[in-house]
């Protein structure tokens, strides 16, 4: 049920306008924490809800012609974060681990994403100056998504155990009373 509320909150934040935030949603910690926490066979839910919305925001908010095969290493992405939280969560939390999720999963998409804006579009010369100048442009919203992932991670992943911790003391302190 959480990993389905958090895709909510990921994509409210793709569509809520936050201009200033640049790439500061919930969709990189959703995506590891679905991975982690739900069954293979569940991981179309989050691909097709987050195509839907790229597809939504590319035609009626930003007025382009959608071009899917521009989304093509997008949703390899979304795919390849779920892995991630499969890979490195499911099995063991622990906050070494949700670091490395939290590190690895923007990294990988900025790494991913602004290389193919770079050989797929025109708008940096096909050079290393230019490949250098795609990627330098893209650092604050490498810098937000970075934060962004940390933070839901960390409260998706934390919050239970936190919890669990307080019940646990509460139920010793019930009994060390009696």
């Amino acid at each position: 049920m959480v990993a389905y509320l958090l895709l909510l909150v990921a994509v409210l934040t793709r569509l809520l306008p936050h201009p200033e935030w640049l790439n500061f949603t919930a969709i990189g910690g959703a995506l590891l924490y679905f991975g982690a926490r739900r069954p293979w066979r569940e991981m179309l839910v989050p691909l097709v809800a987050l195509m839907a919305t790229d597809y939504y925001l590319t035609v009626y908010s930003y007025h382009y012609s959608f071009v899917w095969t521009s989304y093509v290493p997008t949703w390899g992405w979304y795919l390849a974060a779920m892995a991630l939280g499969q890979i490195l969560l499911r099995s063991k939390t622990t906050l070494v681990r949700v670091g490395a999720g939290a590190l690895l999963g923007p990294t990988s998409f900025f790494v991913l994403s602004n290389y193919a804006v770079w050989v797929g579009g025109n708008m940096y010369p096909r050079s290393l100056s230019g490949l250098i100048a795609c990627y330098a442009a893209a650092v604050p919203f490498y810098r937000n998504d970075m934060a962004s992932t940390a933070i839901v991670a960390g409260l998706a992943f934390g919050v239970p155990v936190l919890v669990r911790r307080m019940s646990a003391a509460h139920t010793q302190q019930a009994l060390a009373g009696k």
